[in-house]
């Protein structure tokens, strides 16, 4: 008997269109959070050379070594955030998903309420479900070429019932960046209306054009209001490392503590060890490699150009509103396929505003590679238009 948990949860499109893209090497990959700009080589190599060291072979300690939870906050210290105390208020975690769960574990009861943008990552919205509470979605519309997000929705959206905004900026899949005024929006919710922040924190340094790092946890009284998940996988590029974090204000740290331990119970040790090197090395590599996404960013429009695509502020991917030309999404990611381009139907990835969007992720092609995008996207539209 199939059990009712898992009813409203769908599959991961991601593996549906890798599973049919295969390894035809002409096809372009654009389907899934992948990236051929190497990790940084000094934590590469310090992993290399903890593997075989009997301390990163253990069980120990269950939530996370205390090096690299001082590593994490003085990350984000550097990145403005505030001060934390990494033994008493930081749990490390087998990658995000861990902590996201662990979190809303901790932050929810069933039935609460969680408010999420549409589009958002399916990642979030489903682990809300897991947990049984129930997402609230509140849209990002596009402005000025960029995607925004509606602040009135959001207000009407929070009630009695809301315990939580969980939020990631930038965010996927849109690249949406919260600016200055939306960010104070959400504080100004969490305090006056007692809910916390739940801020995914894994692309907040992937920006482009320029933009700062704003860490909302530095704004005035939310500090204690912020529950952070990071993690190494997309900054540091460090994505089998599986390596995140929970950082939990007070108390909350104890439960989240409990609920690691019997969810992802012990992240990898050696791990640890190459993440605690990578977060120690500055933002250079990171410079770099925004800069190259941002070509890749910039040559993807340009193949779109003329089509209903969004500027990214950030983040690996951008979204192509086919609903806007006629199609379904999912028809266009099939017809896509047969033009060897893989991109993922956003269906599942929040709501009606979702389901308008193909995405398209342009952190593992070369610009030489994205150049033949166009004609292949334009060949696929022109199949549906005939269908």
């Amino acid at each position: 008997m199939k059990v009712a948990r898992l009813d409203q949860i769908p599959g991961f499109n991601i593996d549906r269109v890798a599973a049919a893209a295969g390894d035809d090497p002409e096809v372009l990959r654009l389907e899934n959070l992948d990236t051929d700009i190497p990790p940084p080589a000094e934590a590469m190599e310090a992993t290399r050379v903890a593997i075989g060291e009997d301390e990163a072979n253990s069980w120990l300690p269950f939530t996370g070594r205390d090096d690299l939870k001082e590593a994490v906050a003085a990350y984000i210290e550097r990145r403005g955030g505030p001060r934390y105390d990494g033994r008493r208020e930081i749990v490390i975690t087998s990658g995000e998903g861990d902590g996201m769960l662990d979190a809303l574990f901790c932050l929810t009861d069933p039935g609460d309420e969680v408010v999420l943008t549409d589009p958002t990552y399916a990642g979030m919205v489903n682990r809300v479900r897991l947990v049984g509470a129930v997402p609230r979605l509140v849209p990002l519309h596009v402005a000025d070429g960029e995607w925004r997000l509606d602040l009135d929705v959001l207000r009407a959206t929070v009630n009695e019932r809301t315990r939580v905004l969980f939020i990631s900026s930038p965010s996927l899949p849109t690249g949406w960046v919260a600016g200055d005024e939306e960010w104070e929006a959400v504080a100004s919710i969490c305090r006056e209306r007692d809910v916390w922040l739940l801020y995914l924190a894994w692309f907040e340094g992937v920006l482009f054009d320029g933009r700062p790092v704003r860490h909302p946890a530095s704004l005035t009284d939310m500090r204690d209001r912020t529950v952070i998940v990071g993690g190494v996988s997309l900054e540091q590029r460090m994505i089998a490392w599986r390596i995140g974090w929970v950082v939990a204000p007070g108390e909350i740290v104890n439960d989240v503590s409990r609920v690691q331990i019997y969810n992802g119970l012990v992240p990898s040790g050696f791990a640890q060890i190459g993440t605690r090197v990578a977060l120690g090395l500055g933002d250079d590599h990171l410079h770099a490699a925004n800069a190259e996404c941002q070509r890749r960013r910039d040559e993807t429009l340009r193949q779109l150009d003329d089509l209903p695509a969004v500027r990214p502020a950030g983040t690996w991917s951008l979204l192509l509103d086919v609903a806007a030309l006629g199609h379904d999404c999912v028809d266009v990611s099939d017809l896509l396929l047969e033009q060897k381009v893989a991109a993922t139907p956003m269906r599942g990835w929040g709501g009606e505003i979702a389901d308008r969007h193909v995405r398209f992720v342009f952190s593992n092609e070369p610009v030489e590679r994205l150049a033949l995008l166009g004609e292949r996207v334009r060949a696929a539209l022109a199949a549906a238009h005939r269908a």
